[in-house]
């Protein structure tokens, strides 16, 4: 309750309080809350219930409680603390982000202590838990607990009602019985943080088909087709698919690309969306003479979700991000497309790629990898190179990774090297300076390292800005494309579960061989290579979703998403698909960022294709249909021949 409160306060006027919101909150926030105590005393329960009575006295037992009533204690203080410093960051209770966070310690944990006093939490914790079970030693509650659990009866009435109870909240209430409010901020704050953890653990992978709204495979495939549909376009025979050739008439181009991925970029830290901080001159020097996207936005709010949309360019599909499931190698990338144009591909990050799976889900789809490798990781297995940054080539490092600066000098010689062999290249650059604990190199910009965000997007623009003065002397400058572009925005809370202004990143394409100009059209970041493989006028085989936006049959629209709500919005309509086959529907107001409910029926074009995106995009990675085409060679290597003899074979046939 003291946790609750301390998050209201801190959400201030976002929660758009009255009356009846103020005890739904607090009475909702109080049954989770029950079902937490109840769930956390599961296993005493259990141990009451096989520990022999004739024991209970013991020196052992007597041990063992308060052993086990510390450890608990001490896990209910911590996340007292710990859903503080969540909530700070997210703007939400625990969920499938934290979950996520537990794999990778070394990244949290230092990323906590470099940005929070970790030893004094720490010591806070451990003073807090160390009085209040000397309180329950002053009042003797062990000893009456000793002396009331001597009675098999006792015990076995005490765990079937406790079971009973864990039975009713293990399949009747979950965390969606608190999103009952429109308000994202209300909803948060009735759930409880522990409840909502376990909650976020159990529904880690989400069937689309079991929980959200369908149409049947073949008429959903038939909306998304008639989408995707141009004159340049020709799909294959196979109605379940999305597979197509793109056929351009016009003179094709083949320069170097390097996409720079730009850590927790939201748009309007640019003075060109509005900024009056004055945080980004070299960018929004750049936006002046790119290709900009102005109104482009992101498909979710975690990197893994930027990568698969800038990799994959798919909708976002319930529960994990692709870059983070299994059965994800091969699949037809943005990656894969330029190596059938005979380029070298390249992943570069620069943290220790083991984290979100990057360097699994990157290497085995035929990427390079050059990382900041760490000792003690486990080693991976995935198919491409890997190429760790030495300690002698990185002058700055925190909790997440190398400075900006120092991964593109790693860009930079890797080009170098590319060049001198004579090769092609397109890389996918991912950035880390822009996230907390915000510390960057000294002396390099106004504003001390560690001091907040506006420093570190000031770096981030920096680093940027000695990037392209290093590179503007180096021989295959000339031939290069430097897209630019977020992975999502820095926050994605907002008074509505599906923020629409908070998705809003900027990309830009520098050094194209046309005009500078701004592309103004409602687009996606799955939308941004058909656009640009569009401007180069490349023939080539595709299964993505993403549209060249700037054909005449384009139709603007972009896909956000969370790990469960899925968003299409469409001109000023936002329809969101949820769990128990829930569609909302709203109007959308840039203006304003204002969200009104509307009715839209189910046979509505807007809502169908909101929900045949969805479903066939869960439907294609589910059933293999991402993966790339085989070559030849890769057939004939399937069937244990060559080449030669495959072909043979395939002739005699």
């Amino acid at each position: 309750m003291v946790v609750r409160i301390i998050l209201f306060s801190i959400s201030g006027s976002a929660v758009d309080l009255s009356l009846i919101s103020f005890f739904r909150i607090f009475f909702t926030g109080l049954l989770f809350d029950f079902g937490t105590v109840v769930f956390i005393t599961v296993p005493y329960l259990l141990y009451l219930l096989v520990f022999p009575l004739k024991w209970n006295s013991s020196l052992f037992n007597r041990i063992a409680t308060r052993v086990f009533f510390f450890l608990t204690l001490t896990i209910v203080i911590f996340s007292f603390f710990a859903e503080i410093v969540f909530w700070q960051e997210f703007e939400s209770r625990f969920n499938f982000i934290a979950v996520d966070y537990l794999v990778y310690t070394y990244e949290v944990v230092s990323n906590i202590n470099q940005s929070y006093p970790l030893p004094i939490l720490i010591g806070s914790i451990l003073i807090i838990v160390t009085i209040i079970q000397f309180l329950f030693e002053k009042r003797r509650y062990f000893q009456k607990s000793f002396r009331g659990n001597t009675v098999l009866k006792d015990r076995v009435v005490l765990s079937s009602v406790f079971s009973s109870v864990i039975l009713i909240f293990a399949l009747g209430i979950n965390n969606s019985f608190a999103e009952k409010s429109t308000n994202r901020y209300q909803n948060e704050l009735a759930k409880a943080g522990i409840y909502s953890f376990f909650s976020a653990f159990r529904n880690n992978e989400l069937n689309y088909d079991a929980f959200y709204k369908r149409l049947d495979n073949k008429s959903a495939f038939e909306v998304v087709r008639r989408q995707l549909k141009n004159p340049s376009s020709y799909f294959e025979s196979d109605s379940f698919s999305i597979g197509r050739k793109i056929a351009d008439s016009g003179q094709s181009i083949n320069p170097n690309v390097i996409m720079i991925t730009i850590e927790s970029f939201s748009a309007d830290f640019m003075t060109r969306f509005g900024n009056r901080e004055g945080l980004t001159p070299v960018l929004d020097s750049l936006a002046e003479k790119s290709i900009l996207f102005t109104n482009m936005y992101a498909t979710g709010t975690r990197t893994v979700r930027g990568m698969e949309a800038l990799s994959v360019a798919i909708p976002p599909t319930p529960g994990n991000s692709i870059v983070r499931r299994q059965h994800n190698e091969q699949l037809t990338t943005i990656g894969s497309i330029f190596r059938d144009k005979r380029y070298n591909t390249g992943f570069f990050y620069g943290g220790d790629g083991y984290f979100d799976n990057m360097n699994q889900y990157f290497g085995n789809n035929g990427y390079t990898v050059t990382d900041r490798k760490r000792s003690g990781i486990i080693a991976e297995q995935f198919a491409a190179e890997r190429h760790p940054i030495p300690d002698s080539l990185v002058n700055f490092e925190n909790a997440w990774g190398i400075c900006d600066e120092d991964l593109y000098d790693a860009v930079i010689r890797d080009a170098d090297a590319q060049m001198a062999q004579g090769k092609a290249f397109y890389d996918f650059v991912m950035t880390t300076s822009n996230h907390r604990p915000y510390t960057y190199p000294a002396g390099r910009i106004d504003i001390p390292s560690g001091t907040g965000r506006s420093g570190a997007v000031k770096y981030t623009d920096y680093a940027i800005g000695r990037f392209f003065e290093k590179i503007r002397s180096k021989p295959w400058y000339k031939n290069t494309i430097i897209i630019l572009v977020a992975d999502h925005c820095a926050s994605s809370a907002g008074k509505n579960e599906i923020d629409v202004s908070k998705y809003h990143i900027p990309a830009m394409v520098v050094n194209m061989p046309m005009p500078p100009t701004a592309i103004d059209q409602l687009c996606s970041q799955i939308d941004l290579y058909p656009t640009l493989f569009s401007m180069f006028n490349w023939n080539y085989q595709s299964n993505l979703y993403g549209q060249d936006v700037l054909s005449p049959e384009y139709v603007p629209r972009a896909f956000l998403g969370t790990y469960q709500k899925l968003a299409y919005l469409q001109h000023d309509s936002v329809v969101i698909l949820s769990p128990q086959q829930k569609v909302e529907s709203f109007k959308y107001s840039f203006a304003s960022n204002e969200q009104k409910p509307i009715h839209l029926p189910s046979d509505n074009p807007v809502v169908m294709e909101a929900v045949a995106n969805y479903q066939t995009a869960y439907y294609l990675f589910k059933n293999g249909g991402l993966k790339e085409h085989p070559s030849l060679a890769d057939t004939a290597r399937q069937a244990g021949t060559t080449g030669l003899q495959y072909k043979v074979s395939k002739a005699g046939n």
